[in-house]
């Protein structure tokens, strides 16, 4: 997004191939704090995120990320979790993309 902006160079762009649960029950794009650092990506706001456990934690959102699968693209901002958590691929990006989530049933 950036770089078709022209605020940065083509060079510049980061690419990282990542393996992220598809979590419905999220809202938000999560990634964790390797991921953040890997793209040297900046904070933008802290934002209040709700726990399954029921707690409220506060996270940093960091962005923009253009998130790629298959044919599709969105361009989203992510919470960032602690350490090596694992990332989460959430609604609002699986949306965007217009990707639909079939359960596996077992007969």
């Amino acid at each position: 997004m950036l770089a078709r902006r022209n605020f940065i160079g083509e060079d510049e762009i980061k690419r990282m191939p990542v393996n992220m649960l598809v979590d419905t029950g999220s809202v938000y794009m999560c990634i964790n704090e390797s991921i953040q650092e890997r793209l040297d990506l900046p904070v933008l706001e802290q934002r209040k995120g709700h726990l399954a456990n029921g707690h409220i934690v506060e996270y940093n959102v960091v962005g923009p990320i253009e998130v790629r699968f298959k044919n599709r693209r969105c361009s989203v901002d992510a919470m960032v979790l602690p350490g090596d958590s694992e990332p989460l691929l959430g609604a609002i990006p699986l949306e965007d993309m217009d990707v639909l989530v079939h359960p596996y049933r077992k007969n």
